[in-house]
């Protein structure tokens, strides 16, 4: 389940109970990060037999019991500051492109987001440990690997490494054609890194980078770990603005740009513009 927004909640709701219809009589499990937020209100849900959190999600067998239906969900979940087990994945997506999970957990606590709640600290696996399941990818003829995780510039902070010496030794493993970085943090993007990948003939030239806003105001109340002044000389940074424009923040607001290996970000300050590009 999901639980990034209401909409996200009634949607497992429904399908919750689009499962219950379709398969009446079976055991019913819910797990995930609407489990883990709120598992007493999916546990009046009916038909719903077991409710497992975050750090159970990956062990249901030990849970299921005799598989005997319940008058109420039972909850199994550990208190969201407890959650320090990361778990290691790599799941295989079209083709021969592979997702590499290197990080779960934030520590970031920004104003909007349930994460930190829902996936609990930050955590992630160790380099060597990450490194050998890339090898087993290619070993298997996987050739293309995303580097994943819910805030991975954040990697390594319990086992004193740091996400650039991951990369770098990701970057040795012969067999792997192309790495992608999912979406970094524009604080935890270093000139190091920026450098890396520039140098890197298996990292592809693009970084996501969730700006979220192009007004500093904004990104204070937000609770945001970065302002757009603040932000590195060596990256384009395209916000196109729809509707009221925040203080000091012009129609497009551009950094000096040095490096091509960049794709403009675009950044929409007003989400419920009908109009806005997507």
């Amino acid at each position: 389940t999901c639980s990034v927004t209401e909409l996200a909640d009634k949607k497992c709701r429904q399908t919750i109970r689009k499962i219950a219809r379709q398969h009446p009589g079976a055991f019913i499990v819910v797990t995930g990060c609407y489990a883990q937020l709120k598992p007493e209100e999916i546990s009046h849900i009916p038909d719903v037999d077991l409710i497992l959190g975050a750090e159970q999600k990956l062990d249901i067998l030990q849970y299921l019991g005799d598989l005997q239906k319940k008058q109420k969900g039972n909850i199994v979940t550990t208190p969201t500051k407890d959650i320090k087990k990361f778990s290691p994945s790599c799941s295989r997506g079209d083709r021969t492109r592979y997702f590499l999970k290197v990080q779960d957990g934030c520590d970031y606590f920004c104003t909007y987001c349930t994460i930190p709640f829902a996936r609990g600290r930050s955590r992630s696996g160790t380099i060597e440990q990450l490194t050998e399941q890339a090898r087993e990818v290619a070993l298997s003829g996987g050739k293309e690997i995303v580097i994943t995780g819910v805030n991975i510039g954040d990697f390594g902070k319990q086992t004193g490494e740091t996400f650039l010496d991951l990369i770098e030794s990701l970057d040795q493993i012969e067999g792997i054609e192309h790495y992608r970085i999912s979406s970094i943090e524009p604080n935890l993007l270093t000139d190091d890194i920026i450098s890396f990948v520039a140098r890197s003939k298996r990292f592809a030239p693009h970084f996501h980078i969730p700006l979220q806003s192009g007004s500093d105001t904004v990104l204070k109340l937000m609770h945001r770990h970065m302002c757009i002044r603040d932000r590195h000389s060596s990256v384009s940074i395209s916000l196109p603005v729809y509707g009221a424009k925040p203080k000091n923040c012009s129609r497009k607001a551009v950094v000096s740009s040095q490096a091509s290996t960049f794709h403009n970000y675009t950044c929409l300050l007003t989400p419920k513009d009908p109009e806005r590009k997507r």
